[in-house]
């Protein structure tokens, strides 16, 4: 179940690479250069294989409020056969922000 999330879109401009700060860290540095370099070029085997699922697939959007642009979680929503979309206007982390309407839409999906 994607949430508030789409299939890997080019950032336009591109992100710099990331410049490891001073000190420990919480995370790990390679996995941010990683990512960066995804987000900026992403492999385009994404697109490709997202008509694979065969499962129904239930994907919530955050509304447009969100870090994600809701034309691409619903260009996600269009690149999986069985997908449907719901959107909680709550920003990008749906299940943290509006809990009880993340779990409402989550139990009756699998009755659709």
């Amino acid at each position: 179940m994607p949430e508030d999330v789409c299939a890997p879109v080019p950032l336009d401009p591109p992100r710099p690479p990331a410049v490891r700060p001073e000190g420990e860290l919480p995370f790990e540095g390679a996995m941010v250069r990683a990512a960066d370099a995804q987000r900026n070029a992403p492999d385009p085997v994404w697109w490709d294989h997202m008509g694979r699922i065969t499962m129904p697939t239930l994907v919530i959007g955050g509304g447009p409020v969100g870090l994600i642009p809701q034309d691409q979680v619903a260009q996600l929503k269009a690149l999986i056969p069985d997908a449907s979309l719901v959107t909680v206007d709550a920003a990008h982390l749906v299940h943290e922000s509006r809990p009880e309407e993340f779990l409402a839409v989550a139990r009756e999906f699998p009755d659709r």
